[in-house]
């Protein structure tokens, strides 16, 4: 049954005796993030009594216990102008037991934090668990908070946070910014970015609630966006409200650092986004290709994630740990939605899509641990998968129900197109699932499996419970082609990249050459290798994670030495390629027999078929003439 969890009817909130319902007070202090520090000054109302305060541990959209505490350092606590004595407890490191003197009603804490990504001499970013102290044990919607931030002179502050006065944060006052009192809950989902070089852009001028897209970069002009980029993140804004045919915030800003010291980020967030991204990734097209479906992913989670959620990753304090299993849904349905609304927006091309695609289907159909692992597994596990680690990991797994998902939704999306001959789509069933209620503000409503597939039937009747086991909980031994298929649409492996994969819209995350799908390796460019194919050419050659490829052939390492040898052993069928290895502080010769040449996925038209991958990333909406993002 369908339950708005934001009123938490079932849920008993533990009275403590020592904690008041009057609003805990927190300054967050940003003025040394180029010192990598962050410092807080909190105020909580408090009753005599034993008191047992936390910071957060399971950070919603994070799938995992990240929560900072190590970094928290500096914990004092006062009360009428004197330290109280404090400790930890004993299992739950993240909670502070104290005991309130008679006649206390204010408890001061102070904290800092070390920040250690982020923050530069130019920008500091602020997810609120690096700061947070509240009372344990209960819910944290019903813990009531007003917080205020303090940064340098001439910076600037975005967020979706609602100052208490009037506030133009292009005039990049500095200083003490107060925002409204809201809740734990809601701070945790309100971060903030602030910078010297900072700019707001107001986005789609006629679309309510109010869009923005607030920048910060270390360099002056970077924060001035292209024209184009800002148009197109405008169109972004309307296409999701046609998809979605509903708004669940008051406000909507687009947090953008643009950093090669303090970028790296997709954080959702109810009301806003937090996305880091290198200096250059939106300065032109080129750039742009890698980083394209970032802010369609990011803002779709506001709909699909932060509004209905999945009932066993909701929990009502950011102790108890969250449970993965319908991640496809979460984050599989938001990475096909995200890469769709990019197309459909111009951050990317209908031809890149098609691209990014065929790169994400081949790199899953290559993973040879979908051998013993599903796809329910990997959601299930998402807190112990969730490593940057690349050793075997094509053997583990990660978090690939970020991709199989795409695969699984694209898969349904063709499918309801097929069945009702082209009237109804994906969007019918998205109106159902996520516009439940209509527009909303920002507030929790929980879903199960059940539901998905009652409403896939309400759009048009089908066995969705099979379709979905056989693709989730089953183990497939190769991805899931068939939306690709029937969108038109075939895989197939061609000697030379793609030209999404030469704008850098590739994966960039290996900066060797890329010999995965012939030779079974992932190497960067010194040539030390990150990964091996489970059951590869390079597996079968005893190839192993850190070791290093010196020479090829004879020749020393280059791209053009490691193509020369593909080429060379595709027309000479009986000899080896030679490899000569350091292994620690050994060095031998290894020989890889492998014959069938470079191999690089794409995606090719099967003519006579219906185009329905174009038709999905075509449009729905039209900009209004002469419409332009603002500052």
């Amino acid at each position: 049954m369908l339950t708005r969890t934001l009123l938490l009817a079932s849920v008993f909130a533990v009275a403590l005796p020592a904690f008041s319902q009057t609003p805990i007070r927190i300054t967050a202090d940003l003025t040394e993030a180029p010192r990598k520090l962050y410092h807080a000054e909190i105020d909580l109302p408090v009753k005599p009594g034993h008191l047992t305060l936390t910071t957060p541990q399971w950070i919603p959209g994070n799938h995992r216990p990240t929560g900072p505490v190590e970094d928290i350092t500096g914990v004092v606590f006062t009360a009428n102008g004197k330290t109280l004595q404090w400790r930890r407890d004993d299992v739950d490191l993240y909670a502070f037991h104290l005991e309130i003197p008679a006649g206390v009603t204010s408890l001061h804490a102070h904290l800092d934090c070390i920040v250690l990504a982020r923050a530069s001499d130019k920008i500091a970013v602020l997810e609120w668990e690096k700061l947070l102290l509240y009372p344990a044990n209960v819910p944290v919607a019903k813990i009531s908070i007003q917080p205020s931030v303090t940064v340098p002179a001439g910076w600037g502050i975005g967020t979706a946070l609602q100052p208490t006065g009037n506030y133009d944060p292009n005039a990049k006052v500095g200083g003490t910014t107060e925002f409204h009192a809201t809740t734990v809950e809601q701070l945790e989902d309100s971060p903030v970015i602030a910078g010297e070089y900072f700019h707001e852009f107001a986005l789609a001028p006629e679309v309510t609630p109010k869009h923005y897209l607030d920048v910060v970069s270390d360099e002056p002009n970077d924060s001035n966006l292209r024209p184009e980029f800002l148009q197109e993140v405008s169109n972004l804004v309307r296409e999701a409200g046609v998809a979605y045919n509903s708004r669940h915030y008051n406000v909507y800003h687009f947090l953008l650092t643009l950093s090669d010291v303090a970028g790296g980020e997709g954080l959702e967030h109810g009301q806003s986004s937090d996305n880091g991204v290198d200096e250059l990734a939106y300065s032109d097209a080129h750039h742009q290709a890698g980083d394209a479906d970032l802010l369609a992913h990011e803002f779709t989670h506001s709909w699909n994630g932060k509004y209905r959620r999945p009932d066993k990753l909701y929990q009502t304090n950011f102790s108890a740990p969250e449970v993965g299993e319908l991640l496809w849904v979460y984050e599989g349905m938001t990475q096909y939605m995200g890469n769709v609304l990019a197309a459909r927006s111009g951050l990317k091309s209908q031809a890149q899509y098609r691209d990014n695609l065929a790169a994400s289907a081949a790199s899953l159909d290559y993973k040879s641990g979908r051998n013993w692992r599903s796809t329910d597994d990997t959601a299930l596990a998402a807190s112990v998968l969730r490593s940057n680690s690349p050793v075997w990991s094509n053997w583990r797994r990660g978090q690939d129900y970020y991709q199989e998902g795409e695969l699984l939704w694209l898969d349904a999306d063709t499918k309801i197109r097929e069945l009702t001959n082209d009237q109804k789509s994906l969007t019918d069933f998205f109106h159902l699932f996520l516009a439940k209620g209509g527009n909303t503000g920002p507030s929790i409503v929980t879903y199960n499996r059940a539901e998905i597939i009652a409403e896939l039937n309400e759009v048009v009747k089908f066995d969705w419970a099979g379709f979905l086991h056989e693709r989730v909980d089953l183990v497939n031994e190769h991805a899931d082609f068939a939306g690709i298929e029937r969108g038109g649409y075939k895989i197939v492996y061609q000697d030379h990249p793609s030209d999404t994969e030469h704008m850098g819209g590739g994966n960039r995350r290996f900066s060797g050459p890329n010999v995965w799908y012939s030779l079974g390796l992932r190497l960067n460019a010194e040539g030390v290798i990150y990964d091996v194919r489970w059951g590869g050419p390079a597996d079968k050659a005893k190839l192993a994670p850190g070791q290093k490829l010196i020479a090829v052939n004879g020749h020393v390492l280059s791209s053009e030495s490691l193509h020369e040898a593909l080429v060379a052993a595709k027309s000479n069928t009986t000899e080896p390629i030679h490899f000569l290895m350091q292994t620690e502080s050994y060095i031998k010769p290894i020989d890889v027999d492998y014959h069938d040449g470079e191999r690089f996925p794409a995606m090719v038209r099967v003519e006579g078929t219906k185009d329905y991958l174009d038709e999905i990333t075509s449009p729905l909406t039209k900009a209004p003439a002469g419409d332009a993002a603002s500052k």
